[in-house]
């Protein structure tokens, strides 16, 4: 099973983000101009929360707010779970599906932030792996 920093080294293009008094608007405009469903929120290199699409919906749309007029720190999620780069795909799925959440920081020892996946990632992998292993499976069985 492969690990965080296996999926990290995969992954394409900048690590998005946004910073906490960024409007809401801006944060929007970042996830749909990178085609992500949430980014960081960083101030000085420090991570400091994440913002969702599902945030967005709960704490500014459907309590009529204005995105243009709400700052990212009001509606961010500030007490962030991460994930370790050492941790196997398998972990991090069990912690996405037990505590509902689509996207994990992946911070390293000294809590730099190395990079974020997201569920997506994480399906992914893991039907990669059962498609390896059934094609093993096959190999051995036919062999």
């Amino acid at each position: 099973m492969k690990t965080l920093k296996q999926i990290l080294d995969g992954k394409r293009g900048p690590l998005v983000s946004v910073a906490p008094d960024d409007s809401v608007f801006k944060a929007l405009q970042v996830m749909a101009e990178y085609n992500v469903g949430a980014v960081l929120v960083i101030d000085k290199e420090q991570l400091l929360g994440i913002v969702s699409e599902r945030d967005y919906a709960r704490k500014v749309s459907l309590q009529d707010k204005s995105s243009r007029d709400t700052l990212v720190r009001e509606i961010m999620s500030d007490k962030v779970v991460y994930v370790t780069p050492d941790q196997t795909v398998d972990e991090c799925m069990a912690i996405m599906t037990e505590r509902h959440f689509r996207h994990l920081p992946v911070l390293d020892d000294d809590l730099s932030l190395l990079g974020i996946v997201s569920i997506g990632d994480v399906v992914k992998e893991t039907i990669s792996e059962q498609q390896f292993i059934i094609q093993q499976m096959g190999k051995y069985i036919s062999g």
